[in-house]
């Protein structure tokens, strides 16, 4: 009886070892797979023409509506299109746009 019990709780251990490792090869398979993040980002208002708020890509307060721009885009967003610069990542001082 013992060893049936042994068996059967080894073989539930098992069991969980191998479910663990097939999260971490998903979880590693996305992180390989996983595009870079972006180095700028432009959040647009809900007119999707009107430009709020710039930030650098690894903020953390940009909206659900920002995406992803080059440094030219973000730079051009900053000084001809005069959109806001974040307060918290302050993306000017990053590009080098004194206000």
């Amino acid at each position: 009886m013992v060893v049936q019990q042994a068996t059967a709780a080894l073989a539930q251990i098992d069991g969980w070892i191998a479910a663990e490792q097939r999260r971490e090869a998903e979880r590693r398979r996305g992180a390989e797979i996983r595009p870079p993040a972006p180095e700028w980002l432009v959040e647009v208002g809900l007119n999707k023409n009107n430009l709020v708020a710039v930030h650098t890509g690894d903020c953390w307060d940009p909206d659900k509506r920002a995406r992803p721009v080059t440094r030219a885009e973000a730079l051009d967003a900053l000084t001809r299109l005069q959109a806001q610069a974040c307060s918290k990542c302050r993306p000017d001082t990053a590009l080098g746009v004194l206000e």
